[in-house]
């Protein structure tokens, strides 16, 4: 029986390892290429440039994306800390209700 469990393994993984081979050897014919662009024709401002970014460079696109969502994130975070104690709540000296 364990033999048995065994082969089923290494068969399920052999499927698992030689599937997407299987799948790209059918497809037969010639592949078109997939262009990907923002399509930039209404856009105008910021909007645009940002589009633009990304159908001229990936790269540049992904290190401005980076370097932008952790940098929003703190401004956020620090402006919702900053109106939070305006209206009274104070989370840097809480004390836990739990005893």
């Amino acid at each position: 029986m364990k033999k048995r469990i065994q082969r089923l393994w290494w068969a399920l993984l052999t499927l698992v390892l030689l599937a997407p081979s299987m799948a790209l050897a059918a497809g037969g014919g010639k592949l078109a290429q997939v262009v990907i662009v923002a399509d930039t024709r209404k856009l105008d401002g910021i909007m645009a440039w940002w589009a633009n970014l990304y159908n001229e460079s990936h790269l540049y696109f992904m290190i401005l994306t980076v370097i932008i969502i952790p940098t929003t994130g703190v401004v956020f975070g620090v402006l919702a800390d900053i109106i939070m104690g305006w209206i009274g709540i104070d989370l840097k000296s809480r004390e836990l209700a739990e005893h």
